[in-house]
């Protein structure tokens, strides 16, 4: 499984997502531009001393990472999107792309993928839900269909 960053701005949120990554071996993208360096103190402090366990890839933009993962499934993450992320058959090569907090994704990018857009729901009054949490909300949904597997192909030090 990937998960995918389109532009984040906020390290914490970030680091945040690659600690998640480390946990359950799901591979991070982040995409340029980045709204903090990776050398970030926030980052570093959000990721703690699992950035060893992550496996991340940094892309110039998005085409990059739809031509290097084509034949992949991708699912767009966004608040305007027509269906529920629980009505989604997560298999494990799977992207999900997540867009930066203080707009989502790009609006280009969202109506090219519309019939692969979903969204978590929530009352309508509310904006959004913070990038790290949604991350976290789909990425276990992911896994919870596919039984876990991911975290079973780890080993001994497996915790369920």
């Amino acid at each position: 499984m990937h998960i995918v960053l389109v532009e984040p701005e906020i390290p914490g949120n970030t680091g945040n997502i690659a600690r998640l990554c480390a946990a359950t071996g799901i591979e991070l993208h982040l995409v340029k531009p980045l709204g903090f360096s990776t050398d970030d103190k926030y980052l570093k402090r959000a990721g703690l001393d699992y950035w060893h366990l992550v496996k991340v890839h940094y892309h110039e933009n998005f085409d990059e990472v739809a031509a290097m993962y084509q034949g992949h499934n991708f699912y767009f993450l966004s608040t305007k999107a027509p269906r529920s992320y629980t009505e989604v058959q997560f298999m494990p090569d799977d992207m999900l792309v997540f867009g930066k907090e203080t707009k989502g994704l790009p609006e280009p990018l969202l109506q090219a993928h519309w019939d692969t857009a979903v969204r978590i729901p929530m009352i309508s009054e509310a904006r959004s839900l913070n990038l790290s949490n949604s991350v976290a909300i789909v990425a276990y949904e992911a896994l919870r269909q596919q039984n876990f597997a991911q975290l079973a192909e780890a080993g001994p030090g497996l915790h369920i």
